[in-house]
């Protein structure tokens, strides 16, 4: 589970800008914010580097899960 969806709405970033940046499509973006598709890890820390934000920000505390 990942707060990509979160984090680009605190931000005011759209998922297009983002898919931009990573090149990665929308489509892909689109999935990881819905948590349809998890990133790999290296795409995480790309994307946590993009948004200036620490990778852990974009993860959901095992606290939140149960």
């Amino acid at each position: 589970m990942n707060r990509i969806k979160e984090v680009l709405k605190d931000k005011g970033i759209s998922q297009t800008w983002l898919a931009k940046q990573t090149g990665k499509s929308y489509n892909t973006i689109n999935e990881y914010s819905r948590n349809v598709r998890q990133p790999s890890l290296e795409d995480l820390y790309k994307i946590a580097k993009i948004l200036n934000v620490e990778a852990k920000e974009l993860l959901v505390p095992i606290k939140q899960l149960n």
